[in-house]
């Protein structure tokens, strides 16, 4: 099974909501899946054949670890894992390990970003101190912290990836310490910048 995640917020083969929340999968090339989020552990998926939604389940949960519940479209149970434990973190609390924001994410991610519950975020806790390194989220942390919430919802992830602990670091060197700190690019200069610095990264990994 080949899954590739849509990360664009245009495409008539998925609903809107769903574009926004990230939970739109297409598999083999052909086949639409979709994951909408109803609550803080709920999504309903979406497929033409649910005897195969387990793997899927699993990849959209590499982004999304803290949806433990899934429901078919007729509200019937497919996968339950064990809940995730979710906790109030002040934004100031935490590191970022990216440094520029997509405005025209930005934008689209401002029309349901309404208050903490609305930005839940996987972290690692720095060790002696109170903060704690965001690994994923950046853009709807930013957009909360323009709107003045000043709390987000945060759990612990399961394990932190690998090259998280190099982000975060280079983000400091950037004078990038909370997410305020971080800067807003236009769409074509997020993609360009952001993109050399990953692929510059991985790139020299694969060579060591």
């Amino acid at each position: 099974m080949e899954i590739e995640r849509i990360d664009t917020y245009d495409d008539d083969r998925f609903d809107k909501e769903v574009l926004k929340q990230h939970g739109a999968f297409l598999v083999d090339g052909q086949y639409p899946c979709s994951f909408r989020i109803v609550d803080e552990k709920t999504a309903v998926a979406g497929y033409h054949n649910y005897e195969g939604i387990e793997e899927l389940i699993e990849e959209f949960r590499f982004y999304a670890e803290h949806i433990t519940c899934f429901l078919d479209e007729q509200g019937n149970l497919l996968k339950e894992y064990p809940r995730v434990k979710t906790f109030d973190l002040e934004l100031d609390q935490i590191q970022p390990s990216q440094f520029f924001v997509d405005e025209d994410k930005l934008k689209e991610v401002a029309s349901f970003v309404r208050g903490p519950e609305d930005v839940v975020i996987p972290v690692t806790r720095m060790e002696n101190t109170n903060q704690y390194i965001s690994q994923d989220g950046h853009t709807r942390m930013y957009c909360a912290c323009q709107k003045g919430i000043r709390t987000v919802k945060a759990f612990l992830a399961e394990e932190e990836n690998d090259y998280i602990s190099y982000f975060f670091e280079e983000a400091r060197n950037r004078g990038i310490y909370k997410i305020s700190d971080m800067q807003v690019l236009s769409h074509e200069e997020y993609t360009e910048k952001w993109h050399r610095f990953c692929d510059k990264y991985f790139s020299s990994r694969e060579q060591d």
